[in-house]
């Protein structure tokens, strides 16, 4: 019974009506034949009410500013997974199911201290004394969150057809993207394994995380050191600390950096109920639901976009963005690094209010939307995580964003990104070694272009927009030709239909030749 009310048509139909007030949206429409878009409130309590899989869904969503108009994307960043408790019943249900008749606490606190859509967080004390933090897994999470993938992948063919090749190519990487990491995300032990890993890669950063109590966590619980702190976005509790909020927010997207430049590995969902700020002003980490490693080849496409939008190069800027998979590979380029220039003069006017940046702002998005945009999966949480710090800075400095505040950081790591030595002395030994594999490889290259044998390679997003360029190609020719074999066989089985058969084949004939 439980299983047939996840896929009942009271919820398909709410979220079929959230999906297309997505599409209207997205395709900057006013209404689909009698249904208008919901209203940005309406539309966030429609989230809400449908649960985890939505919000986390619509959290992605909120980073594409060239989706949606500023009243609605507002409204879809302020979702962090809120959403009541569980009920006393369910909730005795997973504390047996995670901790068994005999729990391993002295005291238990049942009013959660937040919660999320996938789970809440208590209070606890050990029995020999120690605070600790109690993360419960929402009942029947999983089983939920896989009947909404399920339809959500079946709503989502019925309305690809509807969208440019561009845009449901961006969509299906949401999707596809979003699947993967909220299955994850339902795994506390996944979580905890996460939560190891991260710490001992960012270990002496001078950001603090909390400890897991491995003997007793499991799938539906994570027992963890309790972590003392100040949300990061509670500007009055931090200014009555007598904390400095510029040096905090400088370490954020400092350690930043260090996750998405330099090592690869980055915390993807720093929203405010997972940062906090000691009274020594030092950063706390929580939640590692979401951790995301970058390819390589991304990492390096991030770093060349931040270099030439330091050097002001907005031609090579929009020649990264290709590489990242952002920009589609047949995009003009002079046009887009036109536009992009005139984002950058923008948000470097320090003369211009955040509401004038941001009207100015969206005016420019709204000219770029038939631009053949894309959306990669490696791509999705790096823009969330950069549009949920700028969404944080903003708390505490007017005016703040990423070209003028972020970018120089960024910029002052990319020689360590880039691997570059301390001293002279160590590069100079770097080349020397490298200086044989150079050479033979110098040597090889030489010897395929003289027999002829030499192979260019070429990137996914080239090949992606070779393959379309062929399909759309072919797609007419094929159908010409199908066309005028229908009009053969029409011929031969009904000859009083001959001259209509003739029409066709000629019909089709001139457009195979005219193309």
């Amino acid at each position: 019974m439980h299983n047939l009310r996840l896929y009942s048509p009271a919820r398909i139909w709410r979220v079929f009506i959230l999906l297309l007030t997505f599409f209207l949206l997205i395709r900057n429409r006013e209404r689909f034949l009698w249904f208008r878009p919901l209203p940005p409130e309406a539309l966030r309590e429609r989230i809400v009410e449908l649960g985890a899989s939505y919000i986390k869904l619509a959290q992605v969503l909120a980073t594409r500013a060239d989706f949606f108009s500023p009243d609605y994307l507002n409204v879809l960043k302020t979702l962090h997974d809120e959403l009541p408790p569980m009920e006393r019943e369910a909730f005795n249900t997973v504390f047996g199911e995670a901790f068994g008749k005999r729990p391993p606490f002295a005291r238990f606190d049942e009013r959660p201290i937040a919660s999320a859509s996938i789970g809440q967080v208590h209070e606890a004390w050990l029995q020999d004394g120690t605070k600790v933090a109690v993360k419960l897994r929402r009942l029947g999470i999983e089983e939920r969150v896989r009947s909404d993938i399920a339809i959500l992948k079946s709503l989502h063919a019925l309305f690809r057809p509807l969208f440019s090749h561009y845009t449901k190519n961006s969509i299906e990487a949401v999707i596809v993207e979003f699947s993967a990491m909220i299955l994850q995300e339902v795994s506390l032990r996944h979580e905890v394994e996460n939560l190891k890993k991260f710490a001992a890669t960012y270990e002496g950063q001078g950001v603090l995380f909390p400890e897991a109590y491995e003997a007793y966590c499991s799938d539906d619980a994570i027992v963890m050191s309790f972590m003392e702190g100040f949300r990061f976005d509670d500007k009055e509790a931090l200014q009555k600390a007598g904390l400095d909020f510029r040096p905090v927010i400088a370490k954020l997207v400092d350690f930043y950096a260090e996750q998405m430049l330099v090592k690869g590995y980055f915390h993807a969902d720093p929203h405010p109920g997972n940062l906090l700020v000691n009274d020594q002003g030092e950063l706390i980490l929580l939640d590692f639901g979401m951790v995301k490693r970058i390819p390589n080849e991304t990492r390096v496409a991030i770093i060349e976009m931040i270099k030439s939008a330091h050097e002001r190069d907005y031609e090579l800027y929009v020649s990264s963005a290709k590489r990242l998979g952002v920009i589609a590979y047949e995009a003009p380029q002079g046009e887009l690094a036109e536009l992009v220039e005139r984002m950058f003069d923008i948000f470097s006017d320090d003369t211009l209010s955040a509401l004038s940046m941001q009207t100015l702002a969206f005016e420019i998005l709204d000219s770029m939307r038939d631009m053949p945009f894309k959306l990669p999966q490696e791509a999705i949480y790096i823009l969330r995580v950069s549009a949920i710090i700028e969404g944080l800075g903003t708390t505490y400095i007017e005016n703040f964003n990423g070209i003028k505040d972020i970018l120089p950081v960024l910029q002052k790591n990319i020689p360590r990104a880039l691997g570059a030595k301390d001293t002279m002395l160590e590069l100079l030994f770097d080349e020397l070694k490298s200086t044989p594999y150079v050479l033979k490889d110098l040597k090889t290259t030489l010897k395929q272009a003289s027999e002829g044998t030499l192979k260019v390679e070429m990137s996914l997003h080239q090949l992606g927009w070779m393959t379309k360029e062929a399909r759309s190609y072919a797609k007419p020719i094929i159908v010409s030709f199908a066309a005028m074999l229908g009009a053969i066989f029409l011929m031969l089985f009904d000859p009083a239909l001959k001259e209509v058969a003739a029409l066709i084949f000629a019909l089709a004939f001139l457009r195979v030749i005219y193309g």
